[in-house]
């Protein structure tokens, strides 16, 4: 199994940028689908942004698409997140994800297909 950590989560004014990472630990990373998903207070866990083992295909959410960016580098097990143009109804606790896949060009929007989670780190948009 894979073990994640989030990091980068932080209080910042509407309009900035934060880039989040998500440090892999345990199997090989590489052998993963990876992303990230929010859950802001009183709503549903919601899906960001998804990305291919090899990180050539990505895919995002409408509410992000043009504002952030989702990276991965395999050489150092590490996920990111880039948020840029941060709104307040960005506040949520964000959490990256994993599932192992044999393919490498698949993701998922789902998070009922991944099998591992981190524990999440706290962005919160000021106005």
């Amino acid at each position: 199994q894979v073990q994640l950590v989030e990091s980068g989560g932080g209080l910042v004014q509407a309009g900035g940028s934060l880039r989040l990472s998500c440090a892999a630990s345990g199997r090989t990373f590489s052998d993963y689908a990876m992303g990230w998903f929010r859950r802001a207070p009183g709503k549903e866990r919601e899906f960001v942004a998804a990305i291919s083992r090899s990180g050539g295909i990505t895919y995002y959410a409408d509410s992000v698409k043009g504002r952030f960016t989702i990276s991965r580098d395999n050489a150092k097990n590490t996920l990111y997140l880039q948020m840029n143009s941060l709104k307040p109804e960005d506040t949520a606790v964000y959490y990256c994800a994993a599932y192992p896949t044999y393919y490498l060009g698949v993701y998922s929007a789902a998070p009922t297909a991944y099998e591992y989670w981190g524990k999440g780190t706290q962005v919160t948009v000021s106005s």
